[in-house]
């Protein structure tokens, strides 16, 4: 059988109305889905994060498929990264991918001093060729007005992951302020790639 994990991000939830209509949706063409509870979301720290992927998901495979937002994302490639040579999966659905923010982005935020330590190691580079070894198919989700991700950082995924890039318009961060409540993109875009 077909298995779906979903990661929210940083202060998210699977209770988010866009993880929740996912999973429905994804359950009704006969996938098992997991929206995962990621461990403190309000400080998500890396190592925890990655440690749960490792202790949630059992024999990875062809038939195991992603869907990230935001942070959830680079949790995925870290995750990715990490893995044995040999194991490949099926795919990885990346909306609104968060690898890095600008300084005008941090002043925004006015992150305290914990919250830009715990920010610090998400900095990190990823080794993108390594998580390219496991999966083959990527897409990338973005929106022409997301506030913290700029279209500028399409190319990476392109250029590294030779993932297919979308460009939604006017879906902000893909989340609940954004009224965001659903995403059919990500939905067709993982049927496709499951097939």
């Amino acid at each position: 059988m077909k298995r779906v994990y979903i990661v929210h991000g940083w202060e998210g939830s699977p209770d988010e109305p866009m993880h929740k209509w996912l999973k429905k949706q994804l359950e009704e063409k006969g996938f098992k889905v997991f929206a995962l509870k990621m461990p403190d979301p309000s400080l998500p720290r890396r190592n925890k994060w990655i440690d749960y992927l490792n202790k949630e998901i059992k024999n990875p495979d062809e038939n195991t498929y992603f869907i990230g937002h935001s942070l959830g994302c680079q949790t995925i490639l870290r995750w990715l990264k990490q893995l044995p040579d040999r194991i490949k999966i099926g795919g990885v659905v990346l909306i609104a991918p968060w690898l890095e923010l600008d300084e005008k982005t941090i002043e925004e935020e006015n992150w305290s001093d914990k919250e830009f330590e715990i920010a610090k190691p998400w900095f990190e580079s990823i080794n993108f060729s390594k998580c390219a070894k496991h999966c083959k198919k990527f897409v990338c989700i973005f929106s022409d007005n997301d506030p913290f991700i700029p279209l500028s950082k399409t190319k990476i995924f392109k250029d590294k992951l030779n993932a297919e890039i979308i460009i939604e318009k006017n879906k902000g961060h893909f989340d609940i302020g954004s009224g965001i409540k659903d995403n059919p993109m990500a939905l067709k875009k993982l049927l496709e790639i499951s097939n």
